[in-house]
């Protein structure tokens, strides 16, 4: 351009290749996994300006996906509020609800306190609110929970654990394939579990608080002026 003298600004040049299809056009930058438009019940939301206080007194669930040369692929987790420890995970190339209670199971196997009374809380995506998912929570003695809104503050741990394992532990890029990609997933769960200190933790471990319960819940809510303890 400087050879021809040719003298355009940044907006009229923006618009001279827009004029001319010659943008590269924006991709989204997110994928869908919650399906709130189904038949099956949507319960309440028991955790509204409530937080927990111990361990396995409320866990946290969603999917997120994850990109790989053969598409995306599906990540289901369940995380217990309070330590920040990941109880269960499953990946695979599909959002059935079969994806879920996979994860479910793992958490619950994992469980240490079985006795205390848990609350299960997601959005209200088809594979929590399905028949299959629901009998196998509610069989193993856990109260529903679910979002009412599409705040993702409703479920802001999980929505911060996506994240975190995304961003931090390479989970964002596209991965080879399934294979690779549940060992990535593997590794990031016991980092973020066992190896990593949390600033919401005092700089502890989600096992160490686990296990030993002292620290001061911290919220993620943007007003917590009104929080109160979860009572289960």
């Amino acid at each position: 351009m400087k050879a021809l003298n040719i003298k355009i600004g940044r907006d009229k040049f923006f618009a001279f290749l827009r004029a001319n299809n010659l943008l590269v056009p924006k991709h989204r930058n997110y994928h869908t996994t919650t399906n709130s438009n189904h038949r099956f019940y949507k319960y309440k939301n028991l955790t509204t300006n409530k937080v927990p206080t111990r361990p396995e007194q409320l866990w946290v669930a969603d999917i997120t996906y994850i990109k790989t040369d053969n598409g995306h692929n599906y990540l289901a987790i369940v995380t217990d509020a309070y330590s920040k420890q990941i109880m269960g995970y499953k990946i695979d190339n599909h959002m059935k609800a079969s994806l879920c209670v996979a994860a479910l199971k793992m958490a619950i196997k994992n469980r240490k306190y079985p006795n205390e009374n848990l609350i299960h809380h997601s959005d209200r995506g088809f594979q929590y609110c399905s028949k299959e998912y629901v009998t196998f929570a509610e069989t193993n003695n856990l109260t529903m929970s679910m979002t009412e809104q599409y705040d993702p503050y409703e479920n802001a741990i999980a929505e911060r654990i996506n994240r975190t394992l995304k961003y931090e532990y390479g989970l964002k890029q596209t991965i080879k394939n399934l294979k690779l990609a549940d060992k990535m997933v593997k590794q990031a769960v016991h980092i973020y579990n066992n190896l990593r200190p949390h600033l919401s933790l005092n700089l502890k471990k989600p096992y160490q608080v686990h296990l030993n319960p002292t620290v001061p819940y911290k919220s993620y809510k943007r007003d917590k002026k009104h929080l109160k303890p979860l009572l289960i």
